[in-house]
């Protein structure tokens, strides 16, 4: 089988160690690297978690350190939800490995000039890394195949009420993205809220060690999505690497996306016209709206009962 490389880069973070596991599981895909954000936990917080997460996995994907701070802003994180360590307290394995010397964007256009244009990137927190290296890199949009993104939303936000937090996060990054002309798929909130595990099925994977340390992750932001009138966890983050792995599972529609720079009420807001009598002169994303529930809970429970070890490709 021909396996799709891609790249993660995101801020690990419990739905992000879901998102890794779930790439890790799929037999289509090929995690060259990951690269890390600071965004639900400081950058030290989440290149520890990202190796704790290829420590248990019995993965040696390359681990890239990437920006500690947006590109204009103050660092906000998100251990409301995460916890402070990013991982809602629950003990990852400790590792003697390290992350790789070389910058996250010097690291991912060295892999995109390899793969020519076939390699997909994954991107499951601030867009700080990726905006970095399309500045750097220019030529960078041409060389990968896609920018697959959880973030945004066309309708509402949960980090204000217009915006969503990775898009909030650093939200002139994101503009930088979205104005790239690369090819980008935005899965926002309207899809990942309805990508959720129940408190049953989330029980059920703990026949497992990774699914007992994912139940433990987990629990916290599981009270906090029922309290929120949720029916269960949303895994937000899965729901990119998902749709690279089967797109048969999602629908949506192409559409224009960008953000909002300068308002003080609506920044971060991912503004869209798919809803608006006035279009915006190009259609820059697919923007994701709809997921197969059942085969999101198939692919994200397997993922953590499925004992594969193993998988790597340093590409770079």
């Amino acid at each position: 089988m021909n396996k799709l490389p891609i790249w993660i880069d995101g801020d690990p973070g419990v739905d992000d160690a879901a998102a890794i596991m779930v790439a890790h599981d799929a037999e289509n895909l090929q995690v060259v690297a990951i690269s890390v954000v600071a965004g639900n936990a400081p950058l030290e917080m989440t290149t520890k978690n990202a190796l704790g997460l290829c420590e248990m996995l019995g993965a040696d994907y390359p681990v890239y350190r990437g920006a500690g701070k947006p590109l204009m802003r103050p660092y906000e994180d998100g251990a409301e939800f995460h916890g402070a360590d990013g991982m809602g307290g629950a003990t990852l394995p400790e590792t003697k490995r390290t992350a790789e010397s070389e910058a996250a964007w010097d690291a991912l256009y060295e892999a995109a000039k390899k793969y020519e244009g076939k390699l997909e990137v994954v991107s499951m927190g601030p867009l700080t890394n990726i905006a970095t290296a399309l500045t750097k890199y220019p030529d960078l949009k041409d060389r990968i195949h896609r920018i697959a993104i959880m973030g945004g939303s066309v309708t509402r936000g949960n980090r204000t009420p217009c915006a969503e937090y990775n898009i909030f996060a650093d939200p002139e990054a994101a503009q930088i993205v979205f104005r790239s002309g690369a090819s980008i798929v935005m899965c926002g909130l309207e899809v990942t809220e309805k990508a959720y595990l129940t408190a049953e099925e989330l029980k059920s994977v703990r026949t497992s060690a990774k699914g007992e340390f994912y139940y433990q992750a987990s629990k916290h932001i599981l009270e906090k999505n029922l309290e929120a009138g949720h029916p269960g966890f949303c895994i937000h983050d899965v729901c990119p690497v998902l749709y690279l792995s089967d797109e048969s599972l999602f629908g949506g529609e192409q559409a224009g996306v960008f953000v909002e720079t300068q308002a003080e009420l609506t920044l971060g807001k991912t503004v869209c016209d798919l809803y608006s009598d006035k279009q915006f002169d190009v259609k820059n994303t697919f923007v994701v709206l709809d997921v197969d529930r059942e085969g999101f809970v198939r692919a994200v429970q397997h993922a953590l009962l499925d004992e594969k070890t193993g998988g790597s490709e340093n590409g770079v």
